[in-house]
Formats: structure tokens, sequence, C-alpha cells
């Protein structure tokens, strides 16, 4: 039995799960959410939980069991909570700010960048070296999060780029000194 797959996902109140064919849909205070899923699973909805039940323990159904109840687990918990990703720029001259729908990143190219904000994401700048990217959808979070970093990646002399809040950037030594 998948470690994962067997246990519950807990709706909390306000919190409505529904399964239509392919598609979970789950609903809740922050909002909407649809995610795929894949086909062969069945479920029971009793108590507040819903039950994963696979019908076979093939391989493909093993491996299904804990993907399904996990993707469920994550859409209960970003229309409750919802998910968060922080993001910090270092360097001198380098900023950050929502303009309209779009965010200004100056990273000391000849231009400023313009990333427009999705619909479904929100992005936040409290103060011109940190950008906070929140949504219902943990995928679509990390997936912008990693977008916006990959515009000036942290180098590794002097750690000047855009990264995660807590990440460790592994540092070179510089040259060495001539004889």
């Amino acid at each position: 039995m998948s470690r994962i797959g067997k246990n519950p996902v807990v709706i909390p109140s306000g919190v409505t799960v529904t399964i239509e064919g392919t598609t979970s849909v789950v609903k809740g205070p922050k909002g909407e959410h649809r995610q795929h899923i894949p086909a062969g699973l069945a479920f029971e909805q009793k108590d507040g939980k819903l039950h994963i039940v696979r019908p076979d323990d093939s391989k493909t159904m093993r491996a299904r069991h804990g993907l399904v109840r996990a993707l469920i687990a994550n859409q209960v918990t970003g229309v409750t909570d919802g998910f968060k990703k922080s993001l910090e720029i270092v360097g001198v001259g380098y900023r950050a700010a929502v303009k309209g729908q779009a965010l200004d990143l100056q990273l000391q190219f000849s231009h400023p960048l313009e990333y427009p904000i999705p619909a479904d994401i929100k992005i936040v700048c409290p103060d011109q070296t940190h950008i906070e990217v929140s949504g219902v959808d943990k995928q679509r979070v990390g997936q912008i999060a990693a977008e916006i970093r990959a515009f000036r990646k942290p180098e590794p002399y002097k750690g000047k780029g855009i990264r995660y809040v807590g990440e460790d950037i592994i540092r070179k030594a510089g040259k060495a000194a001539g004889k």
C-alpha cells in the first residue's frame, strides 16, 4: 500500500471537492482550482475526508495512488491557505517594483525587464529588494518564481542576482594573486 496514498485527505469546512471524470475541482475561500488527474482510481468521501482507492496492485496504479492523493491535498491547501514563494534581490542597482499588471525589474541590463503578471497569480514587492509570489496552485507559483529567478541567477563570486529567501549560494574564491 502506498504510504502517501493510503492517508485520507482532510477536507476542512467551507471546502468542496468534486471529481468530474479526469478533473478534480476544489472550491474554497481563496478561490477555485482545477487539476487533471490520471484515470482509474476510485474516490470515497465520508466524514469530511476523501479516500483514494486503487482497483488493483499494478505498478501504474501504485504509482498513481500517491500522486493523486498529493495533488488533491495540494489543491485543498491552496484554496484554504494558498502557496507563497519569496525571492530576494542582491546587487547594487538591482531592484523590483510592481507597475500595474507587470513586474518591473532593474537588473543592470541596458533596459528594464517587464514581466507580465498572470491573472491567477499575485505578485507583491514589499520593498525594492524582495518579491513575493502567491496563488492557489503550488506548481504555478513555483514556476512563476523560477521564471523570475532565471532573469538573473545568483552568480558564484559575489552572490549577485535573484535568489529564493534562505537559499544558500556556494561561493567560489576569486583569482589567486600572481607570483
